[in-house]
Order: structure tokens, then sequence, then C-alpha cells
């Protein structure tokens, strides 16, 4: 599966990290980010396909979606606000 938005502009490598600490590790980045760039969040943890969109609802970031990169999957979230 690949996404439609190209290359993130940063990649957390979160693999081997369980829940809650890959979403932890994208709440302290994102804002440090410019608004409109692409984080992309390496997470192995089952729970991360859950959280990481919920985290996106409820602080009004975009989920843009999940992917597989070089076998990990892989999330990207775009910094809205």
């Amino acid at each position: 599966m690949s996404l439609p938005t190209g290359e993130p502009a940063e990649v957390l490598d979160c693999l081997g990290q369980r829940c809650p600490l890959p979403v932890i590790a994208l709440a302290r980045r994102l804002p440090q980010v410019p608004v409109g760039t692409v984080v992309r969040v390496l997470a192995d943890d089952p729970a991360a396909a859950v959280d990481i969109p919920a985290w996106c609802r409820m602080r009004a970031q975009q989920y843009v979606g999940a992917a597989s990169v070089d076998g990990a999957p892989a999330f990207d979230v775009r910094r809205v606000a």
C-alpha cells in the first residue's frame, strides 16, 4: 500500500515501542514542525493502527493514511494547526 502524499518531511522510528509511546512521540514532535508538514510514524505495535488515527481526530490533525515501508507499518499525519 502506498500513500498519495509522497515522502514525509520527517520520520519517527517507534518500532519496538508499545502503546502509548508512538502516540506520545508524535504528540511531542508535531508541534515542532511547520503547519502542512507530514510526519511519518513507523510503529509495529498493533494498537498504533487505532491509536494514531484516534489521536488525530482528538487533536484536530489530519491522518493521511497507513502504508508499509520496507515491511514496517507506517502512519502519516499532517500538521493542520
